[in-house]
């Protein structure tokens, strides 16, 4: 293993109070809410800081524009370029604007439309939308060769001391905003930036609070780069949390991690969609995967934070709506409620009707069927999707439908055949 990293740089306090003059006029000065509904849940005092309310509704606005107001007029002969799955695209595409600046974004395939169409709206005419890759990290190293070949000047999301400067001062906010101490802030996790700024706040003005790192299950670039104690590259991650979804952490965010966060909480994607729906239904709140990540951590904290000042980061809420029903439909197997199997429908008249009558439960609901009549067999599967009113319901009906012998496959134990369906 290798030794610690030098801790050998966080963010000073004189710094992030310049960033936030360079920013006044530019991002507003978000709320910190005491959320009623999660303080009773965890009988805490928890506060939503709430950069769903920026102008580009997430606080990549902050250090996308400390960052490019900083640049020399020499350094931004070139213009500027930078990789994004959305959230630091619009803030470059909107300082661009702001500072007359040309920008050339590029943002992987799988980025909501709405944000691509939110970067070219906040850009207009100053910048040039380039989509290209599977990942972050794919649009990441395209912009680094247009750097390269073009002396355009990148602007990073999360591994640069001015952009850490400038979300630096949502800490900053936090300091001011609390009347009370604090004693834990939640902050969401994707290259780091976010939490590095907050970290250098938050170690010059309140020294003892816990700072918790939280990173979606299917792209644990933190976890692994603490455990490894250097940044580790990952092969594989799941990019449905895509503002927080990166192969690998930064070398600069990563040193300040380091010795600053208290813990690292990985939240599955499914977790993650239940707390977004509970958000909008309970809140009226309307959030991001990414953006749900701290408030979906709080489950993982309790009964710790009982009697706590707890300040959760709500970092944006650029969702497109047509993953509502993908959405929706991770909550609804993370809750143990949504199951898809294979049954063997007996080939013969009224089969079907016993599944009904006999085998589901009286609150269970088939929301899913595929099924081809076979000639010369005595057997028909189907595909069926059934919804649960509670995961306790499983068990007996799984034993219903082996006691009936209609039992052929359980797909959502199954990833290659299940991916096929959902």
């Amino acid at each position: 293993m290798t030794a610690a990293p030098n801790l050998n740089w966080t963010p000073s306090l004189d710094d992030v109070m310049q960033a936030k003059a360079r920013l006044t006029g530019i991002a507003v000065r978000t709320l910190l809410m005491s959320n009623e509904l999660l303080s009773e849940r965890y009988s805490a005092n928890v506060m939503l800081k709430r950069e769903d309310l920026q102008p580009v509704r997430s606080y990549k606005l902050r250090g996308a524009y400390n960052k490019i107001v900083t640049l020399s007029s020499d350094e931004l002969a070139n213009g500027v370029v930078c990789a994004s799955a959305g959230n630091h695209a619009q803030g470059v595409a909107f300082s661009c604007s702001r500072l007359k600046v040309r920008g050339t974004i590029f943002m992987p395939e799988p980025t909501p439309k709405q944000k691509v169409k939110k970067v070219k709206m906040f850009g207009g005419e100053f910048v040039d939308v380039r989509i290209i890759g599977d990942t972050f990290d794919d649009s990441l190293a395209a912009a680094l060769a247009f750097s390269e070949e073009n002396g355009a000047q990148f602007i990073h999301p999360f591994d640069d001391r001015k952009v850490i400067e400038g979300q630096a001062t949502v800490g900053l906010e936090i300091h001011e905003d609390c009347a009370d101490s604090i004693d834990y802030v939640v902050v969401p996790v994707g290259g780091g930036g976010l939490i590095s700024g907050i970290i250098g706040v938050m170690q010059a003005l309140h020294p003892r609070v816990k700072i918790i790192a939280v990173e979606p299950a299917g792209a644990p670039s933190l976890r692994r780069a603490m455990e490894e104690r250097e940044p580790v590259l990952l092969d594989d991650i799941e990019t449905f949390v895509d503002g927080a979804a990166v192969r690998r952490v930064g070398d600069l965010t990563f040193n300040v991690c380091y010795g600053g966060i208290d813990r690292v909480i990985n939240v599955p994607e499914g977790k993650v969609c239940t707390t977004m729906l509970s958000l909008y239904n309970d809140e009226a709140i309307v959030v991001e995967p990414a953006g749900a990540l701290s408030v979906a951590a709080l489950d993982y904290l309790a009964p710790e934070i009982a009697g706590k000042n707890v300040v959760c980061i709500i970092s944006g809420s650029n969702n497109d709506i047509i993953r509502m029903e993908e959405i929706k439909e991770r909550s609804l197997l993370h809750e143990g409620v949504k199951h898809y199997f294979v049954v063997n429908f007996p080939q013969r008249a009224g089969a079907l009707r016993y599944f009904v009558d006999h085998i589901l439960g009286p609150n269970d609901d088939i929301t899913h069927f595929e099924y081809s009549k076979k000639i010369n067999r005595d057997k028909g599967p189907a595909v069926v999707g059934v919804e649960l009113k509670d995961p306790d319901d499983f068990e007996p009906l799984l034993e219903r439908m082996k006691a009936a012998r209609y039992f052929g496959e359980y797909l959502n134990s199954s990833p290659h055949l299940f991916e096929l369906i959902v």
